[in-house]
């Protein structure tokens, strides 16, 4: 096996590193505060490609790899994780569109998406479904030519942005013939009548981040909205969710190199007893295993890209890279909190951000606890 990136993958990795410390990481706290979405910055990444990497070029996209998406995502991460959670959703879309859409939608929606004209969503949680996607309660019936809506999703991200194209929504289109919901996949576009965007919702953290509440009062669509095959809504979703757990799994990981960086940094400069604290052997001990944390992410989110890339089944690695990833991530944030000291609680110190965000990481695209049932039944439980 060859661990070395090739030569084109180094420079997609560097470029990127390179436009995340100039165009992201300086502004990660002012945004962190303000709450505002970076539309400068977005306009940016559309001119340089980032907005559809995994696009094929015949729908405007460069068509880069998934182990390049991971590379970019990394870098990103590793200087904002906010602002890079809320890019993969857009990202995870696109791919849906690829695996799932119909060729009228791929040609419609991929371009546009591409380009970065518009941003995607993908809505599936709602007020009393989370890790039970089939406890959703969200209607669509088939009447007269169109889809009438009707339910209510929360924690959406991105629906709510100016340059939102709507969402993807799962809903209970019917029964099957076991006499189960049958769940499907509709394309709602922004401003459908009947679809309402709630406030943004206030949280402790990824304040950057879009996140509402939708509500569907009779909301109507075209009967062609609907997304790939009737009655597909679960599997599609799984489907998307590989990727998002790839996604999460270069995030963990650019959050873990982001908090040793900045504890390495603060380890060097802060003196005590006469020296900087990284010559204390209990500082390097954390050091050493937050290091070691981050490789370990790291490979476990470069097989499982790898393997989605080859067309080999990935589902559990991209599970294990997701768990592994987002609980490496908590681990470093904290132990370069207790690096930091007294200074990790100051709001101008970066680790500070990441202690508020970090805990996310085990709660979005599958709990922990969801990851481990689902490598367990893997192995015939």
């Amino acid at each position: 096996m060859r661990y070395e990136l090739t030569q084109e993958q180094q420079l997609i990795k560097e470029n990127a590193h390179k436009f995340a410390q100039e165009e992201i990481a300086p502004r990660a706290e002012e945004l962190e505060e303000s709450g505002k979405w970076p539309y400068d910055t977005w306009e940016k990444m559309r001119a340089l490609g980032y907005t559809g990497v995994n696009i094929p070029e015949k729908y405007g996209g460069p068509g880069l790899s998934i182990l390049d998406y991971v590379l970019i995502l990394e870098e990103f991460a590793r200087a904002d994780d906010a602002f890079t959670t809320s890019y993969q959703v857009h990202q995870l879309v696109s791919d849906m569109f690829l695996l799932f859409g119909s060729e009228e939608h791929k040609a419609t929606y991929l371009p546009i998406l591409a380009s970065g004209e518009k941003m995607a969503s993908f809505a599936l949680t709602e007020p009393n479904a989370g890790s039970d996607a089939n406890a959703i309660q969200t209607r669509a019936i088939l009447k007269d030519g169109e889809w009438v809506i009707n339910g209510t999703k929360i924690f959406i991200t991105n629906a709510g942005l100016e340059n939102s194209l709507g969402v993807v929504l799962m809903a209970i289109t019917g029964l099957r013939e076991d006499g189960r919901k049958e769940i499907s996949s509709l394309i709602v576009p922004k401003g459908a009548p009947g679809f309402h965007i709630g406030n943004k919702l206030k949280k402790i953290g990824w304040n950057i981040m879009d996140t509402r509440e939708l509500v569907f009062d009779d909301c109507r669509i075209p009967e062609g909205n609907l997304f790939g095959e009737r009655g597909k809504g679960i599997a599609q979703a799984l489907g998307g969710l590989n990727l998002g757990r790839i996604a999460f799994g270069a995030i963990g990981a650019g959050i873990a190199q982001a908090a040793l960086d900045y504890s390495l940094n603060h380890a060097k400069e802060r003196v005590q007893f006469g020296s900087p604290i990284c010559k204390f052997q209990a500082i390097q001990a954390k050091l050493a295993e937050m290091a070691v944390n981050v490789e370990v992410a790291r490979l476990l989110t470069y097989k499982a890209a790898w393997l989605k890339d080859r067309g080999l089944p990935h589902h559990i690695e991209a599970t294990m890279a997701k768990l592994v990833s987002s609980e490496m991530a908590v681990k470093n944030v904290m132990m370069g909190f207790q690096i930091h000291g007294g200074y990790g609680f100051m709001k101008e110190y970066q680790i500070s951000r990441l202690y508020r965000n970090v805990k996310m990481m085990e709660i979005g695209e599958g709990t922990s606890e969801i990851c481990r049932m689902v490598i367990a039944r893997n192995l015939g439980c």
